[in-house]
């Protein structure tokens, strides 16, 4: 069962989830890519008291010989989160590795089902200069391991 609405989805939100996969795709559909590779790897928190945390990276980095945290290959970003209505959620940025992203917005489409949450932006997103259209797979994790 889908869960969409803005009560059922607030309900089942809270907790960490672990991301299965990350991909990207034209806006007509066409040319599938996978922005951080086909192994990338994330958490996003919800907590009860509002606020949410997105962490995603490419597997495949390699320890760097320089302290340089703008690696390219890390993303996150985290702030208070709001259900706006049945299945979009609003995540407001406080701290985020992207300095464009901070004080604003980001509002994603989420669909719950069966202990997975995908999540993508209400609109394309620009991706090496190219709007796309991008979904997330999320699978919820519990303390004493994988639900």
């Amino acid at each position: 069962m889908t869960v969409t609405t803005a009560d059922e989805l607030r309900a089942r939100l809270i907790g960490a989830w672990t991301l299965q996969s990350y991909v990207s795709t034209a806006t007509d559909g066409s040319d599938m890519a996978y922005p951080l590779g086909v192994d990338a790897r994330g958490i996003i928190m919800y907590t009860p008291d509002g606020y949410m945390s997105a962490q995603i990276m490419r597997s495949d980095r390699t320890p760097s010989d320089r302290d340089d945290a703008g690696d390219g290959v890390y993303f996150n970003y985290a702030g208070p989160y709001t259900i706006v209505e049945d299945g979009l959620i609003a995540h407001r940025v406080e701290v985020s590795l992207c300095p464009d992203w901070i004080g604003g917005i980001q509002y994603r489409k989420a669909h719950l089902n069966d202990g997975t949450l995908e999540l993508g932006p209400a609109e394309p997103i620009l991706l090496d200069g190219e709007p796309r259209n991008a979904k997330l797979v999320w699978r919820r994790e519990t303390l004493c391991g994988r639900a």
